[in-house]
């Protein structure tokens, strides 16, 4: 039986393994430990019983009036671990926490247009496409791609107004954010 617990900053010397995957964003350690100062909630990890980290959550709560909300900055799990719902568990406690401790409106993520696999996932999650941020992602070779950001209405947002209908039709730039 795995465990679900909180990130510590000795973790930042064992998730190689879960990180080095080339579709999860990595950050340097000052990145990662401003988050677990400020938002220890929001940034778990499951482990195995032996150990091993299968896989984490990064997340911050932000934004003002119905614009407060849960953001996933991070999601991933390692390659030995995957379809066996562990990216579901790890979404439903940030959602958790966004709803009971910081009654947010609703919790949004960004995702690469191109990760198929990501976007049906987060929809089969409950999440749709708010808008697509035109060039949010850049690469080394100066290519950059379009993300989807998605969301998904917690409790406070009873009619959904904090989600877009069509939102792969609405564009916006990462400055508009």
């Amino acid at each position: 039986m795995s465990i679900l617990r909180r990130f510590k900053a000795i973790d930042l010397l064992r998730f190689n393994n879960v990180n080095l995957d080339y579709l999860t964003e990595t950050y340097n350690i000052s990145f990662y430990l401003s988050y677990l100062a400020r938002w220890p909630d929001l940034f778990c990890i499951q482990e195995s019983p032996t150990g091993n980290m299968m896989g984490y959550i990064m997340g911050k709560a932000e934004g003002r009036g119905k614009e407060w909300h849960g953001h996933v900055t991070a999601i991933t799990v390692a390659t030995e671990y995957r379809r066996l719902g562990l990216a579901d568990g790890l979404m439903k406690l940030l959602e958790k926490v966004t709803d009971n401790i910081y009654e947010g409106w609703f919790v949004d993520l960004f995702v690469r247009i191109t990760n198929e696999a990501a976007i049906g996932m987060y929809k089969k999650f409950g999440y749709k496409v708010h808008r697509r941020v035109v060039g949010y992602y850049s690469s080394i070779d100066n290519n950059e791609e379009d993300a989807f950001d998605m969301r998904k209405s917690m409790l406070l947002d009873v009619n959904g107004e904090c989600v877009n209908e069509n939102g792969e039709n609405i564009l916006v730039k990462p400055e508009d954010l």
